[in-house]
């Protein structure tokens, strides 16, 4: 028999409700009505619900394959009736190993599990949903591409349809509306229709954070800016500073300040720290005087141009650089045209955050882009560029149930209130994308992957061939990395052909950056000798606890650099480029 506690929610709700708590669940009802009444009123002005992408391909399958799952199917879902009949309806534990006894964290609460209505729906729904994955890998008749969407939009649509999701089905909310008396759902009500008002899923509480305050708050000065972008120069901490300076250049798809979070996290403050005159390039969010601008804009006119004037500025030779995904694929490129241009020597090092040079596995992201997608892209780019919350969805959906339907659940369900967490308040803080470039970048780039062949980009007239690479390059990657994943980065180690050290981290493309030495967490990799695969560098690469950062900063010092005093043009503002704003500057705050 199942314990008191197991049965609460289901007895608690066969129990007659007292006058007070009809009076209360009258109360809640209508305040209820009165938020969706309010909303539908300011809807009744608005004209810019975009619409929504389908992928409906056509379904052959193989038929030995489909008769297999078939009959797993059947097997399974009767041995799970028989397991609830021999307990006369008591809970039956789901045989170890199988579909129905995998860990699940949307189940981990004890009733889905104690109480036998919950069990069987859970074991039900985990049946079914492996049921129609595997269904959707026998199908045949259509590429490898298409096949992967389908899956892709077959695990939405399981994801979608967990009895986690909905209210009437998930003990958790069920207990929670009874013992609030509906409250719960009245402030998730409250969260649902203020986040369709700004068109994007919250994740955190965006009242706890102010760029420049407690994010992006690392001291220095705007020393340059242009229509693209502004050069933010920090001020250093030591009294000698290192005679190569670092440009750092993060993706114009996400602010700069993944980079300058919290003091203990800062990428740039622990930078600084290190001894290294640090440079950021922040650039300016799109808006329609920008639908024009494409590659060799962000090429010519932001990464050669803020590299030209550090060195002028400092009066030196030569940049460290730093690009970070977009950015990191840019950097690749801009070496490519200053070797052609026998103009290499401006950069002494790169490195590379999670970058791709060669899309032939890029992962999630490139099987998304075809031509209906491409459409898609162009209507919603009407303006000339392309609003960054739907940029944020799209990265949303690749891990949806991580990134929509836990917080469905949690801020929408059971009404929490959103925890301050300042890495998913910039993930909500999105740029716009210029419309040209955007759509040249997925068209060149992902669907077909002109970088990765010689020639096949030009830069202001100038064929782009990577092998031409030679500067040293540290070329980081991250284990889990789901958009940019270490197969799809490996590759830039077979296309440049100067000195270079790769290092996978732990974690995934933000987490496996961001992971400062205090923190402790995660972990890296490094191999002592070449590897010619990512395959044989995992089997020869040797562990090492902690952050990669104190890899990094050792890889840098190796250059063997002079140093400098941290004076003059080293501090912001007191060389040949004055001040014009305090750090971080307007670009980054623009919407």
């Amino acid at each position: 028999m199942a314990d008191q506690d197991s049965n609460a929610p289901l007895a608690t709700l066969s129990a007659m409700p007292t006058l007070e708590q009809m009076q209360q669940w009258t109360n809640t009802l209508g305040r209820a009505q009165q938020l969706v009444l309010e909303h539908a009123a300011n809807l009744a002005t608005r004209t810019d619900t975009p619409p929504a992408p389908a992928i409906t391909p056509e379904l052959l399958f193989e038929p030995e394959t489909f008769a297999r799952v078939q009959a797993d199917f059947a097997k399974d879902s009767l041995a799970l009736w028989e397991r609830f009949a021999e307990a006369a309806g008591q809970p039956a534990p789901a045989p170890e190993g199988s579909v129905a006894g995998r860990k699940d964290r949307r189940f981990a609460d004890p009733q889905w599990q104690s109480h036998p209505f919950f069990d069987m729906m859970r074991q039900s729904y985990l049946l079914v949903s492996d049921y129609l994955l595997r269904l959707t890998d026998t199908v045949d008749g259509v590429d490898p591409k298409h096949k992967q969407q389908l899956r892709f939009a077959m695990q939405g649509v399981v994801d979608a349809l967990s009895p986690s999701n909905f209210p009437i089905t998930n003990p958790q909310v069920i207990q929670k509306t009874i013992e609030t008396n509906g409250e719960n759902l009245v402030s998730g009500l409250r969260h649902m229709l203020a986040d369709m008002d700004k068109g994007q899923l919250t994740h955190t509480d965006g009242s706890a954070f102010t760029v420049g305050v407690n994010l992006a708050a690392t001291p220095g000065k705007v020393v340059y800016e242009t229509p693209l972008y502004q050069l933010i120069q920090y001020e250093p901490t030591t009294k000698k500073v290192l005679e190569t300076p670092l440009i750092i250049f993060p993706p114009w798809i996400n602010r700069f300040y993944i980079l300058d979070l919290a003091p203990h996290k800062s990428f740039v403050k622990w930078a600084v720290d290190q001894g290294l005159t640090v440079f950021m390039v922040s650039w300016k969010s799109a808006d329609a005087s920008m639908k024009d601008l494409v590659w060799d804009d962000y090429i010519l006119r932001g990464l050669i141009d803020a590299i030209d004037r550090v060195r002028e500025l400092l009066d030196v030779e030569s940049v460290h650089s730093i690009g970070y995904c977009v950015a990191g694929t840019t950097l690749a490129a801009t070496l490519a045209l200053l070797a052609a241009r026998g103009e290499a020597d401006k950069v002494r090092s790169a490195t590379f955050f999670t970058a791709q040079v060669d899309f032939r596995e890029a992962g999630d992201l490139g099987m998304l882009i075809d031509d209906e997608v491409l459409k898609l892209v162009d209507q919603l780019s009407a303006p000339g560029y392309l609003d960054g919350r739907y940029m944020a969805a799209t990265f949303n959906m690749l891990r949806g149930r991580d990134l929509i339907w836990n917080y469905v659940v949690d801020n929408y369900l059971l009404g929490k209130d959103y925890a301050p967490f300042d890495l998913l308040y910039w993930n909500g803080d999105t740029t716009n994308l210029p419309a040209r470039w955007h759509r040249a970048y997925l068209t060149d780039l992902y669907r077909d992957n002109l970088l990765a062949t010689p020639g096949g980009v030009q830069i202001d007239g100038t064929p782009i061939e990577l092998h031409r690479v030679k500067t040293p390059s540290y070329v980081q990657a991250g284990r889990e990395d789901h958009i940019a994943p270490p197969k799809s980065v490996w590759k830039i180690t077979e296309h440049f052909t100067g000195p270079l050290r790769f290092v996978l981290a732990g974690s995934g493309h933000i987490a496996g950056v961001i992971n400062p030495p205090g923190s402790g967490k995660y972990q890296y990799w490094t191999a002592d000798k070449a590897a010619v695969s990512l395959e044989e560098f995992t089997r020869i690469a040797r562990e090492t606890p902690g952050s990669w950062w104190p890899d990094w900063i050792d890889w840098i010092q190796d250059f063997t650099d002079p140093k400098v005093p941290a004076k003059h043009a080293r501090r912001p503002g007191k060389g040949s480029m004055p001040a014009i704003e305090d750090a971080p500057g307007r670009y980054v705050k623009s919407r």
